[in-house]
């Protein structure tokens, strides 16, 4: 009973910061990351295991706009950094998480050491992507959907440029399971692929991700992402 407690309130803590991103995606804001301020350590363990499971995706507003986050969000998001380092055992995916989060960091904290060379952190093994059945590999790009950020080169983007009718196909197979979360990070890797086939209807079909899994706000922010980049696409 303890634990399910415990998972709920994490739960809660990573539905309450994905709000506060999708809000900053939608209004060009800064990220506010409701409840991150607190000094009790039980609260402020939450919030650091809350950043974890968003990974660097709380920080997308200010990779997209591009504004610099305000020192209280950087500072917790170098905390959880320091704090949640991969074993060496760990899941390709929670070693991917790690890196897209070091490399963000890099990206937007001027104390980093080392200048832009910071942002280049050494890319862990994504060979396993290369031989992943398309369903496997909609299943990890959804995990790893921080990763879709528009002119990011690793070797995770690269295997999903590799394969765009895989990935379309596995965003069909998820809006047809009800899986709204796969669906939308696997249609946030869309809007940065090319070779979609237009038959997809990927707009309509974010629409309808939207309309079915939006009260989930970790759904809402993949949409919203995608939406942005595509419209900042449409732009370019």
């Amino acid at each position: 009973m303890e634990q399910s407690g415990t998972s709920a309130l994490l739960q809660g803590a990573v539905q309450d910061l994905a709000s506060d991103v999708v809000s900053a995606l939608r209004g060009g804001d800064h990220v506010r990351m409701s409840g991150t301020g607190a000094t009790d350590d039980i609260e402020g363990n939450f919030a650091l295991a809350a950043v974890r499971v968003l990974g660097a995706d709380l920080l997308l507003p200010h990779v997209l706009f591009p504004t610099p986050p305000a020192a209280e969000v950087l500072a917790v998001f170098r905390r959880t950094v320091e704090a949640f380092p991969p074993r060496a055992d760990a899941a390709p995916t929670v070693k991917w998480s790690h890196w897209a989060m070091s490399r963000t960091l890099g990206r937007l904290d001027p104390s980093m050491p080392g200048g832009p060379a910071a942002d280049r952190p050494a890319e862990p093994d994504a060979g396993w992507l290369d031989e992943a059945t398309w369903q496997v590999l909609t299943h990890q790009l959804a995990v790893l959907a921080p990763l879709a950020v528009p002119g990011e080169d690793c070797a995770v983007a690269r295997a999903a440029r590799r394969r765009p009718v895989d990935v379309a196909r596995g965003f069909v197979r998820a809006v047809r399971r009800r899986d709204w979360q796969q669906a939308a990070g696997a249609g946030r890797w869309l809007t940065q692929l090319e070779g979609v086939p237009d038959t997809l209807g990927l707009e309509a079909g974010l629409d309808f991700v939207e309309l079915m899994g939006g009260s989930d706000p970790r759904v809402a922010l993949q949409v919203q992402a995608a939406r942005v980049m595509r419209a900042a696409g449409a732009l370019v």
